[in-house]
């Protein structure tokens, strides 16, 4: 194993860590698939409401590429399509039949995967409907199918505020996982790397002699992005795919088992739920079932996705096709009588502004920002915690001045989107929503 050091990051000292207590949650009484929240896609439905659908049935597919479908993740009835503004497709939901029927497809062994022709693999996996799991940097984009890439990545875990565990999800399922890897060898002609921290003697035992890298360092060390940064060695490099270590399990079920898989490892976390711990639910899990009663406050952010990452939905919506954690945090809408007077021992700060700096227990937080947007000030925290070394300051200076070159050169197309340096800036600038959208347009021009 290769052992990687990276030097910058920020780890965010919250309240609300879960335990690696697994609860098995019974079958909700529906799911879904939320459309929007799948980056660049753009779907074009082949259901209806009222229509039965299978769990691996077709509901959609992508207009850039009508090959790439997305399937139920429930076998039963569609109750609802629910579109946003401009006809944006928000969520289907699916109501659950108690007997759940599935689509099937032919299985793979151990022994014909050896054999089997790249293509013929890549079309199986895309008739599952699993290839969505597959991404490419640095856009993050679904993978292109039909292209052999540079390598692909696989992060065991992340650091982010809250995630699952690699050794909870991994329980019983190495031998599915190495089956998993075997797969990703097939489609990279063996350029997998896979990584995970130093300090998962669980996870590194069981996975002995297919674990590549050990990375050390703070937040965000683990994104496959930061791994690119370090290890890559010439410009082809970029265009690395990844895969998180639970999605490979999916795709192992569905190849070794015919059967489009639906069971989910996910985290419900936060200061405000009163049992936090890890839960294994189905794909598409309404939120409400996830939480049921297990909160302790009604002024809440449900936040999926994590953190730093994530977005806030309401207790009526589902989690979407990539996240694997919920969140809840209180809003702070209240106002402190005096508070910048009051030397913050318990208020979570980069700086050195609060006396928290000396406090290393876990701090509660909440959602409100504790101030309002200003100028710049080019104090050089995002500098300090960016992981890739970009200048963040002078790239979103570049950014709205519309000096394309220039924020490329500045090394736009490196941001991991971590958000970190949003979190550090003291004037409350969202730097890392105006990179992402920077990020994005570029990438859309080249369509």
């Amino acid at each position: 194993m290769i052992s990687l050091h990276v030097r910058k990051g920020y780890d965010l000292k919250i309240a609300g860590k879960p335990s690696i207590e697994v609860e098995v949650l019974e079958k909700p009484d529906s799911v879904a698939v939320l459309p929007e929240k799948i980056p660049f896609i753009k779907p074009r439905l082949k259901i209806e409401i009222g229509d039965n659908v299978k769990a691996g049935s077709i509901l959609f597919e992508d207009k850039r590429n009508s090959d790439l479908k997305f399937l139920s993740p429930g076998g039963g009835k569609v109750a609802q399509i629910n579109f946003g503004r401009r006809r944006v497709i928000k969520e289907i939901v699916i109501k659950l039949d108690s007997d759940e029927k599935y689509e099937e497809i032919e299985p793979v062994s151990e022994n014909l995967l050896e054999h089997i022709e790249k293509e013929k693999l890549v079309n199986k996996i895309m008739a599952g409907g699993l290839w969505p799991f597959i991404r490419e940097l640095p856009f993050r984009d679904i993978a292109e199918p039909h292209v052999t890439p540079p390598a692909i990545f696989i992060n065991l875990c992340s650091q982010e505020p809250f995630q699952p565990e690699a050794e909870v999800y991994l329980d019983g399922k190495s031998d599915l996982f190495k089956f998993g890897i075997k797969i990703l060898q097939k489609l990279a002609n063996d350029r997998v790397y896979i990584f995970a921290p130093p300090d998962s003697s669980v996870v590194l035992d069981k996975l002995r002699g297919s674990i590549t890298h050990v990375v050390y360092g703070k937040y965000p060390a683990y994104d496959p992005g930061v791994f690119l940064y370090y290890t890559r060695k010439s410009p082809s490099d970029n265009r690395a795919w990844y895969i998180s270590g639970q999605d490979v399990l999916l795709l192992a079920h569905l190849l070794k088992y015919g059967r489009y898989p639906t069971l989910r490892t996910v985290v419900l976390a936060g200061q405000s739920v009163d049992d936090r711990k890890h839960i294994q639910t189905r794909l598409g899990a309404p939120i409400a079932h996830i939480v049921k009663g297990n909160n302790r406050d009604n002024d809440l952010r449900y936040i999926v996705g994590g953190v730093f990452k994530g977005y806030a939905k309401t207790a009526t919506s589902y989690l979407g096709l990539y996240e694997t954690s919920l969140t809840l945090i209180p809003e702070g809408r209240e106002k402190e009588f005096f508070g910048f007077l009051r030397p913050g021992f318990s208020k979570s700060s980069f700086s050195r502004t609060f006396l928290s700096i000396f406090n290393t227990s876990e701090l509660k937080m909440n959602c409100n920002l504790h101030g309002e947007e200003r100028a710049c000030v080019n104090c050089g925290y995002c500098c300090e915690v960016c992981p890739v070394d970009i200048l963040p300051q002078f790239t979103l200076k570049s950014i709205l001045a519309d000096e394309v070159e220039e924020s490329l050169a500045h090394g736009l197309l490196d941001c991991v989107e971590c958000g970190l340096c949003t979190y550090v800036c003291p004037s409350k600038i969202e730097l890392c929503a105006a990179f992402k959208g920077a990020k994005e347009a570029y990438y859309k021009e080249s369509w």
